[in-house]
């Protein structure tokens, strides 16, 4: 009987291991923490922005590379650039707040994440339609000229 017991008690533990990485996989955003995937690439120490000398910023893109009412991700550096409005370029962390997957577009206004469709708008990054339910990070980028680099 101690060995009928034994098993289960492990067959169960198995099974509970399970269901919980299972669930874990498409549950809310509560348990992930955007803080530590959110900050994007930092610069050399100094942080210095356009100098484009030892510690300056990364240079990332021309200002005509980046429609108006629109965006641009860069990928390697984990983050997106808009520009709302003529002449206003913002930047966020390209890493979405609802389990942490890379936003890919930039369409109709809103910074498009692939994995669950979550948008977020490009004037400030707030969400405009979940699932997540926070808004992506705000990364620092400096405009000199028609150069955008991160700050």
């Amino acid at each position: 009987m101690g060995d009928t017991t034994r098993r289960r008690t492990v067959l169960a533990a198995g099974a509970a291991t399970l269901a919980g990485t299972v669930l874990s996989g498409c549950g809310n955003d509560g348990g992930y923490d955007a803080a530590a995937d959110n900050a994007p690439a930092a610069p050399s120490a100094g942080g210095d922005s356009g100098s484009g000398g030892a510690g300056g910023g990364q240079a990332l893109a021309q200002t005509s590379e980046i429609p108006v009412g629109g965006g641009k991700v860069f990928k390697d550096q984990k983050v997106v650039v808009t520009q709302p409005m003529a002449g206003q370029f913002k930047a966020f962390s390209a890493t979405c707040t609802h389990q942490g997957c890379s936003v890919a577009t930039v369409k109709d206004g809103n910074i498009v994440c692939p994995c669950h469709q979550s948008l977020f708008k490009i004037a400030d990054g707030t969400v405009a339609g979940g699932p997540a339910t926070r808004p992506l990070a705000a990364a620092k980028i400096s405009v000199e000229g028609d150069k955008i680099t991160l700050a």
